[in-house]
């Protein structure tokens, strides 16, 4: 998967996780905090936490299918980065349109993915200007 750098997360908290209704873990590296943006029952998702857990990262969650991101925060969270980057193929909607073929402006995907977040790619881990996009252990490991 591919490594996009960007700066804060759009509809990130400052507040502490218990104030803003993110779930927290309790192990830290070298006090580094990312956000984990997910769906519950996304099996690559489980996957790139528990990898994220072992190696010590405190993460705060947000669970795409409950707190969808909105199209500004899309905007942001993709900025300059080509946008199909962020489109998930094995979405039901990526294969019904044939995106692969004949993919959506950045305005449409951005649209489709604020009212469908099956469509974008999980899990998006964003930190220290990063955001990394899918199971990406190397992209993940240089936070």
């Amino acid at each position: 998967m591919k490594k996009v750098a960007r700066k804060a997360v759009p509809g990130a908290k400052s507040t502490s996780a218990k104030k803003s209704g993110l779930k927290r873990t309790s192990a830290t590296k070298k006090g580094k905090v990312v956000e984990f943006l997910h769906k519950a029952t996304c099996a690559t998702c489980r996957k790139a936490r528990h990898f994220m857990e072992n190696h010590g990262y405190t993460l705060h969650f947000r669970d795409l299918a409950k707190e969808r991101l909105n199209a500004s925060e899309l905007q942001k969270l993709i900025g300059t980065h080509d946008h199909q980057e962020f489109l998930n193929p094995r979405s039901e909607l990526f294969r019904k349109k044939k995106m692969k073929d004949n993919p959506p402006s950045r305005r449409e995907a951005i649209g489709m993915m604020a009212k469908n977040p099956d469509l974008i790619r999980r899990p998006v881990v964003v930190a220290g200007g990063r955001v990394v996009i899918g199971y990406d252990e190397n992209g993940m490991i240089r936070f």
